[in-house]
């Protein structure tokens, strides 16, 4: 009561102050450019998230044009033997043909010729594919490799924030590794109180263990959801819907993580998602629940995989 009394002080003497009404404002400006980067940073993110998709079936496309590679090579194999048999058989012809002279004797030396000719191509060609095809095979190993490790380490992470947080078990906090990324997921009743963004002490202490990590790991993309119910927001201020209200909670958790000076802050991206992504259905107290959360989304750097891609290509 003591703080809805407080803002609305506050309304009131931005409302009857000029000075005030202007910084006002000006803050309300700068909030709304901030919800237009957010969209841009959303949109950007589900970019990259399209570039991961299309670089894996671009890995399962060097696949199968590698099984196709093989049996190409061994059908070359195969008319290279039959090519050889033919050789051998005019080798046998043209032996006893020596003994002959004239048309028939310069017809069968040019056949043996022509064969020798398609021989040599054949064995050229069956020498260019066996090389290109070990090359391929060479870089889509070191592909698989590089995805391997990829996964391995974020599964090393996402046990070192398990352990990083296990106090937090029980309180709403969750860590779990899924499509190659790791998402720690927050409910609000460990982070914020109804209608707030401001971040409770409890729940600094869980975003400030997250940061801790991320500084050991400073290649890893950040992405901070902000999550709502259904339930309309009514409260009084500069919040216009729940659309804003989980833009500025999620924000709230980039502060906190950008207080870490080991975190390299190109990498941290907040996002609203207001109540557009529930994870169960609204219809319950503890739907809702789960429903109103933050969740952090971290995702390994993918440069040097679209880099070994372009290279196969």
């Amino acid at each position: 009561m003591i703080k809805r009394v407080s803002i609305g002080l506050l309304v009131l003497a931005l409302s009857t102050s000029c000075v005030s009404k202007k910084i006002y404002n000006d803050l309300e400006s700068k909030f709304t450019d901030l919800k237009k980067e957010n969209r841009s940073l959303a949109d950007e993110n589900a970019d990259l998230l399209k570039a991961k998709n299309q670089l894996e079936l671009d890995r399962d496309g060097l696949k199968t044009d590698l099984s196709k590679s093989k049996a190409e090579l061994d059908k070359l194999k195969a008319d290279y033997a039959v090519a050889q048999n033919k050789f051998k058989v005019l080798q046998d012809s043209y032996a006893a043909l020596e003994k002959n002279s004239g048309d028939a004797l310069q017809s069968n030396m040019k056949k043996n010729r022509d064969l020798l000719d398609q021989l040599d191509e054949k064995g050229k060609a069956l020498a260019l594919e066996q090389e290109r095809l070990s090359k391929s095979a060479q870089r889509l190993q070191e592909l698989e490799d590089l995805i391997a490790a990829k996964e391995a380490s974020m599964k090393k992470l996402k046990e070192t924030l398990s352990k990083a947080l296990n106090s937090f078990e029980g309180k709403g906090l969750t860590v779990e590794q899924k499509n190659g990324k790791v998402y720690v997921s927050m409910e609000n009743k460990l982070l914020f109180n109804s209608g707030s963004w401001a971040v409770g002490s409890e729940g600094k202490k869980a975003v400030i263990e997250v940061g801790k990590v991320l500084g050991d790991n400073p290649d890893i993309s950040v992405l901070i959801e902000g999550h709502t119910d259904d339930d309309a927001f009514t409260a009084s201020g500069p919040i216009a819907d729940n659309w804003d209200l989980s833009t500025k909670r999620a924000t709230a958790i980039v502060a906190i993580l950008s207080e870490n000076k080991k975190i390299n802050k190109q990498n941290l991206t907040a996002a609203g998602r207001g109540e557009f992504s529930p994870l169960a259905s609204n219809s319950t107290v503890d739907g809702k629940a789960k429903n109103r959360r933050i969740e952090i989304i971290l995702t390994p750097r993918l440069d040097e995989i679209a880099e070994m891609l372009n290279e196969i290509n």
